[in-house]
């Protein structure tokens, strides 16, 4: 599976290009947007094509989640370790019959030793960040490890082989895709690659 996390600062032709990403098949885009607010995250959800919705996975604001047909709600590390011990307070008043919850970790044993089921489990960085600077990658190898991990940090269309081998049954992108001067054949790309190299 590919995971798409969007651009922290809008991007010119954010939403067009996103609604263009999924008619290219793009299945898990991950929302995160922090310095946005509740109001701000309802406009921007308002713009992207409402057939695609459903591919869409919330970082904050997790209540949206029973006004908006989306895919899902994301833990990054921190909100997991302050909610997750309690998840039946936390998940009570949320609509989340069907829907997808996932996390962040950064520590493969932390991940491993994690009691609460999480569909996927996004692990970085493996390799050295594109979109943060001084982010060094870990080369975390999980082929010993059975849960379904998506490999962050790094993560292109050159290094989608690598991250295969390590042991992930997905990638992580947002660098990959954003940073370059057409994110859409940035991630045809990749889906490409990514495609061929887990048929093998």
């Amino acid at each position: 599976m590919i995971v798409v996390i969007s651009p922290e600062k809008d991007v010119k032709n954010e939403i067009g290009i996103l609604n263009q990403l999924f008619k290219a098949g793009l299945e898990y885009y991950h929302f995160r947007k922090p310095d946005k607010n509740l109001q701000q995250h309802c406009d921007y959800l308002n713009q992207v094509e409402e057939i695609y919705h459903n591919r869409i996975v919330l970082h904050c604001f997790h209540e949206l989640i029973n006004d908006f047909n989306l895919k899902g709600i994301h833990f990054q590390e921190q909100k997991r370790k302050d909610h997750i011990d309690n998840p039946g307070r936390y998940f009570k008043n949320l609509k989340m019959y069907g829907k997808t919850i996932s996390s962040s970790f950064h520590e493969p044993e932390e991940l491993e030793d994690c009691y609460f089921e999480f569909d996927y489990h996004l692990l970085s960085p493996v390799f050295n960040s594109i979109s943060k600077v001084g982010y060094k990658g870990r080369i975390f190898d999980v082929n010993g490890i059975d849960k379904t991990i998506i490999g962050m940090g790094g993560v292109n269309f050159k290094t989608i082989p690598e991250v295969l081998k390590l042991g992930y049954n997905g990638i992580g992108v947002l660098g990959g895709v954003w940073n370059n001067e057409n994110p859409l054949e940035s991630f045809i790309e990749i889906k490409n690659q990514f495609e061929n190299h887990s048929n093998i």
